[in-house]
């Protein structure tokens, strides 16, 4: 039986060198450069939808308890969602100087906070929340430049537009004078100036850790209030309810500003972020019928149009 030449090895030859080719790489180069920036924006904006329906909550369940004991309520809540998750995701402690600066973030926004529920119990709602985001916004916005330089020409013309779509949106038709609850959403608005300044200084630790850290304290120092001041008038199971769903919303919203702030700009994630009265306002008009005038409307199509330029 013949036997086909190439199958059989001459004696004592070498076996040919297998040549292998390099694999092709895995790693595709995108057509369309992608923005880093844009991370930042989508965590801002999910920010900004959370704290607009926490506050709407938090305000209107504010007007069937008292605002301090219902912060508390909400601090709870918002404590044990973000303690549940590191747990559970095993998520890094963050060091001691993330810590610390964490619980002044807490101290001054959970008092911010309670504030803030006083302010639209006491006034409305759709005029109390943009003064209270104004001011959150302007301060960190300026101490950032400052720090950081001045970002491109497109994206401060895009916080130009969304400072000016919550001013509109702030703007009320009617007799002159000073609005109920004003002064306290000042205080307010401070106070949550120096959350986000603080949230920004506690670095790049675990982002759960740091909301739950901050929200215990906050929790502490409105639990404070709330025994200081003797504010113990009952709450309904509804009232209790609405705290428990305003909590979860807060520090969601929390969550994604913390995220925001550690991957891109502090003041793009601030403004992003403050213009969450809009929410607020749109669902005041729904579900309460709240004024809406004509300025309301051309502050939100200023915001709209300020998001895709500040992600630019």
């Amino acid at each position: 039986m013949g036997v086909h030449p190439t199958s059989v090895r001459g004696r004592g030859q070498a076996p040919r060198a297998r040549v292998t080719r390099p694999l092709p790489s895995r790693q595709t180069i995108p057509i369309v450069p992608v923005n880093p920036q844009l991370a930042p924006v989508g965590l801002s904006v999910g920010a900004t939808l959370a704290w607009g329906f926490s506050d709407f909550v938090g305000g209107y369940a504010s007007r069937r308890a008292n605002a301090f004991l219902l912060t508390t309520i909400t601090h709870v809540s918002g404590t044990s969602l973000m303690l549940v998750l590191a747990l559970l995701l095993k998520a890094p402690f963050p060091g001691k100087d993330s810590l610390l600066w964490a619980m002044a973030a807490g101290l001054l926004g959970g008092t911010a906070l309670a504030v803030f529920y006083r302010a639209m119990a006491a006034g409305d709602m759709g005029l109390v929340a943009p003064v209270g985001a104004v001011l959150g916004a302007a301060i960190p916005t300026v101490v950032d430049i400052f720090i950081e330089g001045v970002p491109s020409p497109v994206r401060m013309v895009g916080y130009v537009l969304a400072g000016a779509g919550i001013w509109f949106i702030s703007r009320t038709e009617g007799p002159a004078g000073r609005p109920q609850g004003i002064g306290l959403a000042v205080v307010a608005g401070i106070g949550f100036a120096g959350y986000f300044l603080c949230i920004r200084h506690a670095g790049s630790g675990s982002v759960l850790w740091i909301a739950a850290a901050s929200r215990a304290v906050s929790f502490v120092a409105t639990g404070a209030i709330v025994l200081a001041t003797r504010q113990f008038r009952p709450m309904d199971g509804t009232g209790v309810a609405w705290g428990i769903l305003a909590g979860l919303l807060d520090v969601t919203g929390s969550a994604f500003f913390i995220h925001a702030s550690q991957t891109g700009r502090l003041d793009a994630a601030v403004i992003i972020s403050s213009l969450y009265p809009a929410i607020t306002v749109l669902l005041a008009r729904f579900f309460l019928q709240e004024h809406f005038s004509r300025w309301r409307v051309v502050g939100l199509v200023a915001a709209l149009f300020a998001v895709p330029m500040i992600a630019l």
